[in-house]
């Protein structure tokens, strides 16, 4: 025994540099220094997968802000049009798309962790074939985006813009389901730079397109959703032929097949939560934009809560990733049968994301006086942006940690956990509480933040203690279960 621990510790002394060899004389033993050594390679790989998922989130996001820019230059009806379709068909579609096909996150990933590689493909079609046909009706819903907007009581005029603008905007519906079956079919793969490049590619293009659309074309504010449906489909297009061609998706793409039409109740019953989990999140956000209406003055609160918004969307692209890169590490090493690894994953996803949140909201205060003039020139509005800087560096440190942990959710397969955590983080307390500040303890905007905040932190607790509760030994055996429980016969013989 004492030699075979001999030989255990020359060999892990061997994997050290001898650089670094030092450092054990000085009171730090083999054992530290393979246990550092692996966090830091598990920091290097965490940093490579989310940068450019970062990137790819924000250039996506680009599409929609750069039409309603280019929409703005049309006049105060035909950007009031623009940004209402834009909200309407988040919340309608976008939105419940990018919930159901997180559903692959799980799927894939722990496929791609077990070697299961040909189940990729079969998880990306399936997806797509139900994300196809669950477009329809909401295409349809878009199609009466004006009778929905009048129901609500929004003005006539802006109402009728925002149906047609929607309506032109159906075709991306459909590219953008596909679009992100096709995104995490390469993320769990660890494939992430060629979808930077099309994102790229395709927001260039995209700039061009609005520009003959929306002004060369005379079409305005309809060039602009034209525009929008057109570059998701491009990017649907670049992204559908590197899987077909590139040599990096050999094993997981094999082509089209019969066997995804199947088992297509195995990928509802994770969809539907993904999706509700999702939504509901997004919600409660949109929903502070109509509850500032409410307030003494509607036009100051509501313009306040929109800039803080944007700041705050934009800011959340950067977790986001992070969470996309936790999902993809989590799910790999569940499937892998690797349960320590998807453990240490979690640990350095979280410390990043507190890094990244302090960073961020340092930020933050340091522009909190002058960020306002990007959006406004009245000083009011601006006076305003800098008293709730504080209260949205605090709420993006906080959706930074509920982000990277609702990203383990996905990669283990807790989705239905995390739709019920949203649900009583947001609207048993976030949006009570919201109500409570803003309306009874007159708060106005900055109460209805600090709701939010309220939820954040109630959302980022659970998912923290169900987290710290977790038998990861118990979860990488639920995750071989899934892949190798396929009603596949070819996993059956495997």
């Amino acid at each position: 025994m004492e030699e075979q621990d001999v030989s255990q510790t020359t060999l892990r002394s061997s994997l050290i540099p001898s650089s670094e060899k030092s450092n054990v004389f000085a009171g730090e033993t083999v054992e530290d220094l393979c246990e550092r050594n692996i966090v830091f390679e598990e920091v290097k790989r965490q940093l490579w997968l989310s940068g450019p998922l970062i990137s790819v989130c924000l250039l996506q996001k680009c599409l929609q802000v750069v039409s309603i820019m280019f929409v703005g230059h049309l006049g105060e009806l035909a950007l009031s049009g623009a940004a209402m379709a834009t909200s309407f068909a988040g919340v309608t579609g976008f939105s419940f798309l990018v919930g159901m096909a997180s559903a692959l996150d799980t799927l894939c990933g722990q496929s791609y962790g077990a070697k299961q590689y040909h189940l990729l493909g079969i998880h990306m079609q399936r997806g797509m074939f139900v994300l196809l046909l669950v477009s329809i009706p909401l295409a349809i819903i878009w199609g009466y985006t004006g009778f929905f907007l009048l129901s609500f009581g929004q003005d006539p005029e802006i109402a009728a813009q925002a149906g047609l603008y929607a309506c032109w905007m159906i075709p991306s519906i459909f590219a953008y389901g596909l679009l992100q079956c096709l995104v995490r079919f390469l993320q769990a793969q660890n494939i992430v730079f060629p979808m930077m490049i099309s994102s790229g590619m395709t927001a260039l293009v995209h700039i061009l397109l609005c520009w003959i659309l929306v002004f060369e074309s005379g079409l305005g504010s309809k060039g602009a959703a034209l525009a929008n449906s057109i570059s998701y489909w491009i990017n649907v297009l670049l992204l559908a032929l590197y899987v077909k061609f590139s040599p990096a998706c050999k094993k997981t793409w094999t082509g089209l097949s019969k066997e995804s039409l199947h088992d297509t109740f195995h990928f509802i019953q994770l969809a539907v939560p993904s999706a509700v989990m999702v939504c509901l999140e997004f919600w409660s956000f949109e929903f502070l934009v109509l509850l500032s209406g409410l307030l003494p003055n509607p036009k100051l609160e509501t313009s306040v809560l929109s800039i803080s918004l944007n700041t705050s969307s934009l800011a959340f692209m950067i977790p986001f990733g992070l969470g996309g890169t936790v999902s993809t590490r989590v799910s790999n090493e569940l499937g892998a049968g690797r349960p320590q690894a998807a453990k240490l994953a979690v640990k350095v996803v979280l410390g990043l994301a507190i890094t990244v949140g302090l960073v961020v909201g340092t930020t933050m205060m340091l522009v909190r006086k002058v960020w306002g003039y990007a959006y406004s020139s009245e000083e009011e509005v601006v006076w305003y942006i800098a008293v709730m800087m504080p209260i949205l560096a605090t709420s993006n440190f906080l959706d930074g940690i509920q982000c990277v942990l609702s990203g383990t959710c996905r990669g283990c397969g807790w989705q239905k956990i995390g739709a019920f955590v949203n649900l009583g983080a947001y609207y048993i307390a976030g949006i009570p509480s919201a109500i409570l500040f803003a309306f009874v303890l007159h708060m106005g905007g900055k109460g209805l933040w600090m709701g939010i905040v309220c939820g954040l932190l109630v959302q980022a607790s659970l998912l923290l203690t169900i987290t710290l509760c977790t038998n990861w030994e118990q979860e990488a055996r639920k995750a071989r279960d899934r892949v190798y429980s396929s009603s596949l016969p070819v996993d059956m013989a495997q």
